[in-house]
């Protein structure tokens, strides 16, 4: 974990502890080719060091100015990928668009159907990820380093497919496997599963985790090797982990001492070259929902250290959940 003079310049390839606005204005404009950010939803999740419930305009005004931030880093064809749950997606997107000068290329919804039940609504089943560019007709969109297979070849067995798979929709899924007739190859369907407690590539410290494979796509598809790949909120790492295991440099913020601490761990325990935690192509590697293990009612659920499993209260609603089991950071 760095912790230079406040006028040092911040060195690459590793994690600085300290304020995002504070940190990022170290930086030299246009340095960066791509940012990843899954910033607080500003919805009362209890973090260690930050305040997660602020006025609206508050927040708002905050978001503008670390938005504004990134921009200022990213070099003309960079790229910015924004995650962001339902309250303030709206906002954000027309800040960073109409305030900050982005171009949204895309609007993709992660949709997955292993969140908590809430209580007096319908649990949340998405998170938005928003692809935004400095210049669309001077950015970096690498296709073939994120095909995927096509309907034609998983479903129908077409020996018209192209052996080298297709463009991923911009909607993710869970379990799509068990809907072949429901997303085509021409609808807006992704699939990455979430990270949940007791998959093995969970960190363990941190309630919030993206899956790797799903930042893999992200950093293939927008970046190349030796780019610099920024997360101005670190929270498990998974941007860092996933840039350099890609062969990218990286460079993370963190508000949290503890949080940088155990991102410094991880970051040691990898290397460049090392393959992604997570399926691949989890549509051909996971199976339909009929060829799954089923409950055994007669049981009670345990936690992996064999306890009574307890459900995680949300801030809102009861047990308002997002991608992440808690509505709030998604790394």
């Amino acid at each position: 974990m760095a912790t230079e003079g406040f006028n040092s310049p911040l060195a690459i390839d590793r994690v600085h502890q300290g304020d995002c606005l504070d940190l990022l204005g170290r930086m030299p404009a246009g340095s960066v080719q791509l940012a990843f950010a899954d910033p607080p939803f500003n919805i009362g999740y209890e973090y260690d060091t930050y305040d997660d419930d602020r006025p609206a305009d508050d927040y708002l005004a905050w978001s503008k100015r670390w938005m504004g931030e990134i921009h200022r880093v990213l070099d003309a064809a960079g790229t910015f990928w924004l995650a962001i749950g339902d309250e303030y997606a709206a906002e954000l997107k027309l800040i960073a668009t109409r305030e900050l000068g982005f171009t949204c290329r895309s609007w993709v919804i992660w949709y997955y159907t292993f969140g908590v039940n809430c209580k007096y609504k319908f649990s949340r089943s998405h998170a938005h990820l928003f692809h935004f560019v400095k210049d669309p007709g001077h950015c970096t969109f690498n296709l073939d380093a994120i095909r995927v297979p096509s309907a034609r070849e998983l479903v129908y067995g077409d020996r018209r497919a192209n052996a080298k798979g297709r463009l991923p929709d911009d909607t993710w899924i869970l379990r799509p496997q068990d809907l072949p007739e429901g997303f085509s190859a021409e609808e807006d369907t992704w699939f990455f599963p979430r990270v949940c407690g007791t998959f093995k590539e969970r960190s363990g410290w941190h309630g919030c985790q993206m899956p790797e494979q799903l930042l893999g796509r992200i950093i293939r598809a927008c970046s190349n090797p030796g780019d610099l790949v920024l997360d101005p909120f670190g929270g498990s790492g998974t941007t860092l982990a996933v840039a350099k295991k890609l062969g990218r440099s990286f460079l993370g913020l963190e508000l949290s001492v503890e949080y940088a601490a155990r991102i410094d761990a991880r970051l040691a325990a990898i290397n460049a070259g090392d393959p992604l935690d997570g399926a691949a192509e989890p549509l051909k590697s996971a199976p339909a929902t009929k060829d799954g293990r089923r409950l055994d009612r007669n049981r009670p659920a345990t936690g992996r250290r064999g306890g009574t499993r307890k459900r995680r209260v949300g801030a809102q609603d009861g047990a308002d959940d997002s991608a992440s089991g808690r509505g709030g950071r998604l790394l």
